[in-house]
């Protein structure tokens, strides 16, 4: 019995060690596929990293502001009895925007003017009268007074029937009319806005470290979206540093014919600050943008598996310059000759496989123009 009981253990020993060995080395096998395996490779486009000159330059958004701008407003009180301007219409200095009403200043004037020539014919007389030593010279510097007040006040009612005129303070293009037919306003009341916008002016704030590179009079480039470049040149450099970002404001003036910029308008604007830099230029789409830094993904042969080359990426990090049109400035961390990836760089890593489809590739001018224009 004892036999028999280990003949059976021995035999159960044996084949618990036979399926051992058996499961043992198929799991051996499959980390050796896993080991082995290669996943199969992304397609991305490419290009080759080619040295080129570009000229220095400082780029910042800017925006278009009047040289001269003002919103019009009632000087007086008064309900307004004729509106002789049309909204979005070029106006000249001096020209009659609103009429107020002034019946009673007009009644005013007309008794002010039989009051001033009273005392003209007063004072006539007080002079023929003094100088026929009828009269004391007090009686006729009496008159003489009572003339001149009568004088003023005739002066001080046109002054306000003038003024019950609103008047384009200077030439330029009228906005939006805020006003309407027998509206009462008030003092101060906005009527209608006036911008004088040839030329124009375009403010940018630039970082203060660039703020060396900057002189009154240096070329602007401003290009805004469907409007051709234009160009202009400093004017003026504000002379303090905003504490908050630690730029500083820099204006510049152009021409503006036929006002396609009006205020407000976004724009970009670059100014050349010295000699050409060379730079390793590539398609914007090429860089991966990091808080750890920017980095691309160069193509190269790899050491496989087993020892096999296989055509794969590794990550580089770059240092980044300006930006021109769809092209970003690489200024170090790459070699010329180097071939970059263009597109499909969101889905690698360091060491995964690629296949190179260069049929189709991503924008890469310095001055790209949408394809509707």
């Amino acid at each position: 019995m004892t036999k028999r009981m280990i003949i059976m253990l021995l035999a159960v020993a044996v084949f618990l060690g036979g399926i051992g060995t058996v499961k043992f080395r198929q799991i051996q096998a499959g980390m050796a596929m896993a080991a082995s395996f290669q996943p199969p490779p992304e397609a991305v486009t490419t290009t080759v990293a080619a040295q080129d000159e570009w000229p220095a330059s400082l780029s910042a958004i800017g925006s278009v502001a009047a040289v001269r701008g003002v919103t019009v407003s009632a000087d007086l009180a008064g309900i307004v009895e004729s509106i002789t301007f049309d909204s979005g219409r070029p106006v000249a200095a001096g020209t009659v925007l609103v009429r107020l009403d002034t019946k009673q200043e007009e009644a005013q004037l007309a008794a002010a003017i039989a009051q001033r020539d009273l005392t003209k014919l007063n004072w006539d007389r007080a002079r023929d009268l003094a100088a026929q030593g009828v009269i004391a010279q007090s009686e006729l510097d009496r008159t003489s007074a009572e003339h001149k007040q009568a004088e003023a006040k005739v002066g001080e009612i046109r002054a306000t029937i003038e003024r019950k005129q609103i008047r384009a303070p200077f030439s330029g293009v009228l906005g939006i009319r805020q006003v309407n037919l027998g509206q009462f306003l008030n003092g101060g009341d906005p009527v209608v806005a006036l911008q004088a916008i040839d030329p124009v002016y375009v403010n940018f704030s630039v970082p203060q470290q660039d703020l060396a590179k900057l002189h009154v009079g240096a070329e602007v480039r401003v290009a805004s979206e469907g409007q051709a470049e234009a160009m202009g040149r400093i004017t003026a450099i504000d002379s303090v540093v905003s504490e908050a970002t630690r730029n500083v404001e820099v204006q510049a003036t152009l021409s503006n014919p036929g006002g396609r910029l009006r205020p407000g308008t976004f724009v970009k604007t670059e100014v050349a600050v010295g000699t050409s830099q060379t730079v390793v230029a590539l398609p914007a789409s090429a860089i991966s943008y990091a808080p750890y830094g920017d980095s691309v993904f160069v193509v190269g042969d790899l050491d496989g598996p087993g020892g096999k080359d296989y055509k794969g990426v590794k990550q580089q990090f770059v240092k980044l310059g300006g930006a021109r049109g769809d092209q970003v400035a690489v200024l170090s961390g790459l070699k010329v000759g180097d071939e970059v990836v263009t597109s499909g760089a969101f889905k690698l890593r360091t060491g995964a496989a690629v296949l190179v489809r260069n049929e189709t590739q991503p924008g890469n001018e310095t001055a790209p123009k949408p394809e509707d224009n």
